[in-house]
């Protein structure tokens, strides 16, 4: 694109035109959320607030420099630590967000050689980390096709230098459709094959499990199957940032290698004290992942006695898929006037054709809400249609 006034005036004109302009909303106008990431209720729980507010008041509001200057604290150092423990690993780094942690995983890891190989759905910043890798061997599987990824994986095999490696990434839950990766047989092919398996579970930590300890404890998959796990505290656990879980040295090659870990400011130490106080939360009230559960079966069941466009999804994340743009957006704006809130999601978050509302549940919801949403949901979509028509 050109840099002129002129031609940034085009882009934004046929964004427009093909109503796929994004704009930003304030959160806080009266409407029932039904599209935040806060799965268990933690993000304004008064534990965590507390929990920062004091570490703030003892250690100040920023880390004020990198972790490997003077930014490393111990509040840092004890969610590390504590991350570890509770992913079953040796060791965790915590890093800013998560697009950093992707994007600092894939570059220390990934050689010009190698062989990046994810599925077609995963994150934004899993792609983007592959690109930045220049690896120039980067593939995409069709989604959730764990025997394409292994056909890959034994092609490039036949083709690789020694010394190069292949490395396999894939999200653990997907956050537009709700579907779990099929994390056994990735990690079966990827050992059959001395890949690294490489797990973004962003939105699996803190829900699912009996410990909410993610995909792994849900498909009961230890660290020597899934040797890099990465996962967030902005979704269930409510407060920010992101984290890598693995063995020791995996661990200290990152510090020395990940550039968005070594080259920009320790996150807040209030944050790092809020997020172990929500660990805790997960660890000692099983009951919110019960009642997000039984909130998940209450909705699909709902959807589907209503005859609503449903996906296959056993997350907290159901997608209604709709196809148009218009069609999402004119939905999305008919739940607002009935006083929900259900982001219209359009390409190029999700591939053409699929634009949807993304119902995502949480902990604090109750089941009358959830009934109320169902219908306001059918009358919406009716109306959808109706503009549409």
């Amino acid at each position: 694109m050109r840099c002129t006034p002129e031609a940034i005036a085009a882009v934004l004109h046929e964004l427009d035109t093909r109503q796929l302009r994004r704009r930003r909303e304030f959160a806080d106008d009266g409407c029932i959320d039904f599209c935040s990431n806060d799965y268990l209720g933690l993000a304004r729980h008064p534990e965590l607030s507390q929990a920062m507010a004091d570490a703030a008041l003892r250690d100040g509001v920023g880390a004020r420099a990198s972790h490997l200057v003077n930014g490393h604290c111990r509040e840092h150092e004890a969610l590390e630590q504590e991350l570890a423990e509770f992913t079953g690993r040796e060791r965790a780094l915590v890093f800013s967000t998560g697009y950093m942690a992707n994007l600092g995983v894939l570059a220390a890891l990934a050689d010009r050689d190698d062989l990046v190989l994810e599925d077609r759905l995963n994150h934004a910043s899993l792609i983007d980390a592959a690109l930045l890798a220049r690896t120039r061997h980067f593939k995409r599987y069709l989604h959730g096709d764990a025997a394409a990824a292994a056909r890959a994986l034994s092609e490039h095999a036949l083709i690789a230098h020694e010394g190069s490696s292949a490395l396999l990434v894939t999200d653990g839950v997907f956050s537009m459709d709700g579907d779990l990766a099929p994390l056994p047989q990735l990690a079966a092919a990827a050992q059959r094959h001395g890949a690294w398996l490489i797990v973004d579970d962003a939105h699996g930590i803190g829900v699912l499990g009996e410990r909410g300890a993610g995909c792994c404890e849900f498909f009961g998959l230890d660290a020597r199957q899934i040797p890099v796990l990465i996962g967030t505290f902005g979704k269930a656990l409510g407060s920010f940032g992101a984290f890598v879980a693995g063995d020791a040295p995996l661990i200290e090659l990152l510090i020395q290698r990940a550039r968005t870990y070594i080259y920009t400011t320790a996150l807040p130490p209030a944050v790092a004290a809020a997020t172990r106080k929500a660990l805790q939360l997960v660890q000692r009230e099983p009951w919110r992942r019960k009642k997000l559960l039984e909130l998940i079966a209450q909705f699909r069941e709902g959807a589907t006695r209503r005859g609503l466009p449903l996906t296959d999804s056993p997350t907290a994340i159901q997608p209604l898929i709709l196809g148009s743009a218009t069609s999402a957006l004119a939905a999305s704006a008919a739940l607002r006037a009935l006083g929900y809130r259900v982001t219209a999601i359009r390409p190029p978050t999700v591939p053409q054709g699929s634009a949807r509302l993304r119902v995502t549940l949480s902990a604090t919801h109750e089941p009358p809400q959830v009934e109320a949403l169902l219908v306001a949901l059918e009358a919406s979509l009716q109306a959808s249609r109706e503009a549409s028509a």
